[in-house]
């Protein structure tokens, strides 16, 4: 059998290259040809069990319910990538380990259907059904494909459209998760999904503003981390500002002067240090005082870490109590 160089436009856009084998390239290759035969699924289980790359098939409509495309006898998946499963109806199909990368399952129903540990890497998800379905350790890649997009996208009209695209695909992706208690990866498609509603607003909006540094301090309230963080960002921010500012032990200043030797002005150091956490946490145990621009610091930071600390308690108790 001769083989041909197959040259095609991928389901998403992209320009493929491939050589295929003649007899399957009019047949897994063509379009317009509607794909209903009765052993249509048998087909496909045999052509995936040569070992060859699946690419570029076009199987938009078809019926392969209940399908095994498990690649039993090694441990690497089938391939069956930049191909199209526009609609393709995926129930309760066997596909443990499969690659999808670059293909579209747009509209695509994998209700039941098994796809632990699947690639789906620039893979178009929008309107995808995934209820029910088994997905522990798929690699999503790092974004999802219409996000992508619409970072290389110059056009407003088109990038607007692209992020609210990925906002559905996140909220899809989060509450099926969240259904099946996958609550790890549910709170990074939760992120995702306000980041996406957030590149929709004008850019000096202040409710973008607003979510931005909502982001910033807990990341939507998933990632206890970046408060901590900040914590400690303030913390130390404050600290330097007592000890060149300068704070009281009583009637003695305690603060960075020329006049210190290094140890001195060390030691002062940790004290401004020890009255920025004492600050920050509210404690106020008096040995230590603010004076002049001091005074302010010390209220904006009180402020700030009574703000902070309850904010903590609050993510830190939503992520402990899934």
């Amino acid at each position: 059998m001769t083989n041909q160089l197959c040259h095609y436009e991928g389901p998403n856009g992209e320009h493929c290259h491939h050589e295929h084998e003649i007899e399957g390239l009019c047949y897994w290759h063509d379009r317009s040809k509607k794909k209903n035969e009765p052993d249509l699924i048998a087909r496909l289980e045999k052509r995936a069990r040569t070992g060859k790359a699946m690419v570029g098939f076009c199987l938009q409509g078809c019926c392969l319910r209940g399908i095994d495309l498990v690649n039993h006898s090694k441990k690497n998946g089938y391939q069956l990538i930049h191909s199209d499963l526009y609609h393709c109806d995926l129930r309760e199909a066997h596909i443990f380990h499969i690659d999808f990368s670059g293909s579209s399952l747009m509209k695509a129903n994998l209700d039941h259907a098994s796809l632990n540990c699947a690639t789906l890497k620039d893979v178009n998800l929008l309107g995808t059904q995934l209820q029910n379905t088994k997905m522990d350790n798929i690699d999503w890649g790092h974004k999802i494909l219409q996000e992508t997009q619409a970072d290389q996208c110059l056009e407003k009209s088109k990038k607007l459209d692209l992020f609210e695209q990925s906002e559905e695909i996140y909220r899809n992706l989060r509450r099926v998760t969240e259904s099946q208690g996958l609550f790890e990866l549910s709170g990074h498609f939760f992120q995702r999904e306000m980041v996406m509603r957030r590149y929709q607003l004008p850019l000096y909006d202040s409710k973008r503003i607003l979510s931005k540094l909502v982001d910033l301090f807990c990341g939507y309230g998933e990632d206890p981390s970046r408060v901590v963080i900040f914590s400690l960002l303030t913390i130390f921010s404050f600290a330097f500002l007592y000890f060149f500012f300068g704070i009281t032990d009583g009637s003695t200043s305690i603060g960075f002067s020329l006049a210190y030797s290094r140890l001195e002005n060390l030691n002062n150091l940790f004290n401004s240090l020890y009255f920025s956490v004492v600050t920050f946490t509210t404690l106020g145990y008096g040995d230590l005082a603010p004076a002049g621009w001091t005074r302010v610091f010390a209220a904006v930071e009180a402020f700030i870490g009574s703000f902070t600390l309850a904010l903590f308690v609050v993510v830190f108790v939503k992520k402990m109590t899934r």
